[in-house]
């Protein structure tokens, strides 16, 4: 069966979702389809009496339930309950992501609604195996520190990913025994609220899972700063991530964990696999047009090898075909606005103004839809716009360098450290730039998270605080305190 769909005929579950029930509403921000531009819906708007409301039910449910002190495991059977049926309703749910989204149906159903599942479940087993310790103290003492879940852990998610960045957000917090309030972005709310919805089928208590809808100015601003928020956990832009950490310093102080924006670097030496590195290089551009806070935008490559490999790549983009996110055929994303897509021209024009080159793209596509087409730029420096800026789009520039020392130098971004990618034969260089290069995820030979979930993701500099996925994303979950009895 296709899974291929008409847009104009989709139910979708519009409304807040708080204590288990769906509160409807119809008025709020209009909301437009990236695929052609039609505004289809409105995304309602969360007030702070609503977001309170939505608190209070969170804190209401981990007292009734007990949810952070049953026996951990019970924890566990419903978060894998929850993760089965997020998998049976994998069909709904990517359609329901597709409409209003940058991704296309064709690739959710065994990408990103198959990895939030497995998330769920990798987060799920830590509730009884993770915990307190008892520490070495002198014989007339014992010594030992306690485990604990925060409480109610307010989250905030993208529009790039969205069913995937609420599985990072609710599956490590709930493991760890917390209550969520959570809004997903204005732009792609609705496969929150429909995840939210199977969690209380699944058997997880109403009231732990509540979705406020709303913008960041309204909404994200009262989850934030709420006083009953014991925690934040934020993907998204930095200036986004900088607002927050102002707001929460205004209302108190409060731990959280932001994954924010990168301008990744990917390195190739002339001993690299060229097939598989351009293979590589230009997925990462191509994959969701480049809306990807770990996209690899800035190709530094070994100048013997770079014609070469410069000619791979440009074939791979002029090979993408763009199409609506509800054809199970399409494999080329548009833009998630036409404000975005217009911020990419602007900045794509400014680069060329500043010396850059267009190899291939640097235009909108034809037809309708938020399209833009798959850009390499040479000849910039590193005060170009190109290499400065966070695009957030499907532009790659390239840079050559002869030496070790200058490619490294090339890599380095005085503001982002998210991730990078190296391709080399030579383990020792391996050895040496995975410890050099100012990033929190070095990939060699590939560009690409695994399902891996063990591995954490999160920055260096401005790319964020914290992590999310592995040990470390439950461990930010939790809280401690240090207990000692003299004996």
């Amino acid at each position: 069966m296709s899974l291929s769909f008409n847009p104009d005929t989709l139910a979708l579950p519009i409304g807040h979702f708080v204590g288990g029930k769906l509160i409807e509403a119809t008025d709020g921000l209009d909301m437009h389809r990236p695929s052609d531009g039609k505004t289809y819906v409105h995304c309602p708007v969360a007030d702070a009496e609503l977001v309170n409301h939505a608190v209070e039910n969170a804190r209401a449910a981990l007292k009734s339930s007990n949810w952070g002190g049953v026996r951990p495991r019970e924890r566990t059977k419903a978060l894998q309950a929850w993760a089965d049926l997020i998998e049976a309703e994998a069909e709904t749910l990517a359609k329901i992501e597709a409409l209003s989204s940058t991704r296309p149906v064709g690739q959710l159903v065994a990408g990103d609604i198959a990895v939030t599942a497995e998330q769920i479940r990798f987060f799920a087993e830590f509730a009884d195996k993770e915990g307190s310790d008892v520490v070495p103290t002198d014989d007339q003492t014992f010594g030992m520190t306690i485990s604990e879940p925060y409480g109610v852990v307010g989250a905030i998610t993208p529009w790039n990913f969205p069913i995937s960045m609420a599985g990072w957000k609710l599956g490590p917090a709930l493991a760890a025994g917390n209550a969520v309030v959570i809004k997903p972005s204005e732009m792609t709310p609705f496969s929150t609220v429909y995840i939210a919805q199977l969690a209380v089928r699944a058997g997880i208590p109403a009231g732990l899972i509540n979705v406020v809808l709303g913008d960041g100015p309204t909404t994200g601003n009262a989850l934030t700063g709420h006083a009953d928020i014991a925690k934040v956990s934020f993907t998204g832009s930095t200036r986004a991530g900088s607002a927050i950490m102002e707001n929460i310093a205004r209302t108190g102080v409060k731990p959280m964990t932001l994954e924010l924006g990168g301008k990744s670097p990917q390195l190739v030496f002339a001993d690299a696999d060229l097939d598989k590195a351009a293979a590589a290089i230009a997925g990462s551009v191509i994959f969701n047009a480049g809306q990807a806070c770990v996209a690899g935008t800035r190709l530094i490559v070994e100048k013997s090898v770079a014609d070469e490999l410069i000619a791979a790549i440009i074939a791979r983009m002029q090979a993408a075909r763009p199409g609506p996110t509800w054809d199970a055929a399409t494999q080329y994303s548009p833009i998630i606005s036409g404000r975005q897509r217009g911020r990419i021209a602007s900045i794509v024009e400014a680069a060329k103004t500043a010396g850059g080159e267009c190899l291939t793209g640097g235009e909108e596509m034809e037809g309708a839809g938020y399209f833009y087409a798959p850009t390499l730029i040479s000849g910039v420096t590193q005060d170009n716009p190109a290499i400065v800026e966070e695009i957030f789009g499907p532009v790659l520039t390239v840079q050559t360098f002869e030496t070790e020392d200058e490619a490294l130098t090339l890599s380095t971004h005085p503001v982002y450290g998210l991730a990078s990618g190296l391709f080399t034969s030579d383990l020792s260089r391996t050895l040496r730039f995975a410890r050099a290069l100012e990033a929190g995820t070095v990939w060699v030979n590939r560009y690409s998270r695994s399902r891996d979930h063990i591995l954490p993701t999160g920055g260096y500099k401005r790319s964020g605080i914290g992590k999310d996925l592995g040990r470390e994303a439950y461990e930010a979950n939790r809280k401690s305190k240090s207990v000692l009895i003299s004996l």
